[in-house]
């Protein structure tokens, strides 16, 4: 029978570790923020030239013109190129362990559960439908952005409304009143439906879900000594099917580490070095290398 983990007692450093470096990240863009907004001159960077995202927006007249759009910063490529680079070698970790944003849904989704209030539940169906709208999201920014030449969603875009502190620094209902009304309803939802902007919605989680199938790290289950519990699937912030994956968990993931700490059994789910294109090409190889049938 294989290993499996003793939980009594156990504590999840994996976890533990997250939390620190979420409320580090946190603490540093509102930090930034903070000392952006009290500034007298531009010299301390905004939330919008901290931003990863601001690359995917700007990529497009960086190389047709040479020129940025206005507010964005050679400091966009460079974290998007970061980005770039960390997912395709460890998947998307920056949703699960660095983004403010996400820890924020985080930080509700405990609350709720503090407070003893039921998860909303989205049917299977309708969730892998709803997923599509990250693209959609996507999809409607770079057709705005390119078409005004400017970061249009900064306007309406929940983690900038939240995390760029203007509902404290220069509060304005009559003008701001549909980024107001996004994010809170983005936190309302987020509280009652797990990272509900990152499933759903957000444009980032999109690009990033993609890139995935080019990840070299991805967690991977082993069949053979999966007993099929699903404990895994409970602490999922995304809600992926994790007792299926076969075998590398769906793109969909975002590196948080929880299903592995949660499984009862060691070795069955594991972060291995072999991206699912590896697979496509081992495959082939060995049909290939499988002697023709011949027919009598």
């Amino acid at each position: 029978m294989p290993a499996t983990h003793h939980r009594r007692g156990h504590r999840n450093w994996v976890n533990i570790a997250r939390r620190i470096v979420q409320a580090a990240f946190v603490a540093f863009i509102l930090s930034a923020t903070v000392r952006h907004n009290l500034a007298e001159s531009a010299a301390n960077a905004s939330i919008d030239a901290l931003c990863p995202f601001g690359a995917v927006e700007t990529l497009w007249r960086v190389v047709a013109e040479g020129e940025y759009i206005p507010k964005t910063h050679p400091s966009n490529l460079v974290l998007g190129f970061g980005l770039l680079l960390g997912t395709i070698l460890g998947g998307a970790a920056f949703c699960g362990w660095i983004c403010p944003f996400g820890a924020l849904q985080d930080a509700l989704t405990w609350l709720r559960a503090k407070l003893s209030l039921p998860e909303l539940r989205i049917p299977d169906r309708a969730d892998r439908w709803l997923r599509f709208g990250r693209f959609l999201t996507l999809t409607l920014i770079l057709y705005m952005t390119i078409g005004f030449v400017k970061l249009w969603f900064a306007d309406y875009d929940p983690y900038r409304t939240i995390f760029g502190l203007g509902w404290i620094f220069e509060f304005d209902l009559s003008v701001h009143w549909p980024a107001y009304a996004i994010a809170l309803t983005i936190l309302v939802l987020s509280f009652f439906i797990p990272r509900f902007w990152c499933k759903y919605a957000c444009p980032l989680g999109g690009v990033l879900s993609a890139l995935q199938h080019l990840s070299l790290l991805r967690i991977r289950r082993r069949a053979e000594s999966c007993r099929g519990c699903a404990l895994c699937e409970t602490p999922c912030p995304v809600s992926i099917d994790v007792a299926s994956a076969n075998p590398a968990v769906s793109v969909n993931c975002i590196g948080c580490l929880a299903c592995v700490e949660a499984c009862p059994r060691h070795g069955t789910l594991e972060v291995q070095l072999a991206p699912t294109w590896f697979d496509s090409l081992r495959n082939l190889y060995r049909r290939l290398r499988r002697p023709a049938t011949i027919r009598p």
